[in-house]
């Protein structure tokens, strides 16, 4: 595709999309065109967790409902947004675990219905979740296990280092790109670099790709994780978290947010634009 613009506009209101954690790989540039081009309906399947773009897209009145075990902008504190919707009932919230997440979406990746975990037995949500079903084991009297259903999101969205002529993209060691993509009907990258040839072949690559059968489609998006960041390139940008942070306390300083590094279509392209304003 021709850009993250092209990417927000293949993704269906109502969707459901797997996102990855602050630190792994965000597709930061869909989330800000999402938020220009009014996406609604979504739900947010946080992979294990989510972070700056669930309290975007949730301030922005995108989204429906989150799956996750956690919204948090880490050091920056409190995801602000998605604080006061869940306070005011504005969000559907599901609870869930990190081993639910991971194995739900295994199980669907392997294309079973679900999958047996022990982990979670013992927590208060399982009381809470009638859809995590215990069984006891087959094997054993007395053993009970959990079953995680498989969980299919609609959509997975990340951001990638490389893609190449082939349409494989080179995610390094974040794993858990690959099992999104892997559950998802649909999966949209975009990256940071276009490498020739096919990554596949290289013995040192093809272990850090996911291969484009998994791919829908990969859109360029140099500087496509800002403000959070891309291993080798650029690193997560702390201060424009902490201002992000500061001014979505408040639903007019979000707003200010948006219309200052959102509404105008390429924010990222400037290294590090928040300290002067911080």
């Amino acid at each position: 595709m021709k850009d993250a613009d092209a990417i927000a506009a293949a993704i269906a209101d109502g969707s459901s999309i797997g996102l990855p954690p602050d630190y792994s790989l965000v597709a930061m540039a869909v989330v800000r065109a999402l938020v220009r081009r009014g996406a609604k309906d979504l739900k947010l399947i946080g992979v294990p967790t989510l972070g700056l773009c669930a309290d975007m897209l949730i301030g922005a009145g995108c989204v429906r409902e989150v799956e996750t075990s956690a919204v948090t902008l880490g050091e920056a504190g409190l995801a602000p947004r998605f604080t006061e919707a869940a306070q005011n009932k504005a969000l559907k919230v599901i609870d869930a675990t990190c081993p639910m997440i991971h194995t739900g979406l295994q199980a669907c990746e392997k294309g079973v219905p679900f999958m047996p975990l022990r982990g979670v037995l013992g927590s208060d949500l399982v009381r809470d979740h009638p859809d995590w079903l215990s069984i006891d084991n087959p094997y054993a009297k007395g053993d009970p296990i959990l079953l995680a259903k498989a969980i299919a999101p609609e959509v997975a969205l990340f951001h990638a280092r490389w893609a190449d002529e082939a349409g494989n993209v080179w995610v390094g060691r974040r794993r858990e790109l690959a099992t999104i993509a892997h559950a998802s009907k649909a999966c949209y990258v975009t990256y940071e670099e276009l490498r020739s040839g096919d990554m596949l072949e290289d013995e040192l690559l093809a272990p850090g790709c996911i291969g484009s059968v998994y791919v829908s489609a990969a859109a360029p998006a140099p500087r496509g994780a800002w403000p959070l960041g891309v291993p080798g390139m650029y690193g997560i940008d702390d201060a424009h978290l902490q201002h992000y942070a500061r001014l979505a306390k408040t639903a007019r300083g979000f707003r200010q947010y948006l219309e200052e590094f959102v509404c105008k279509p390429t924010p990222a392209k400037s290294s590090s634009p928040a300290p002067s304003h911080a």
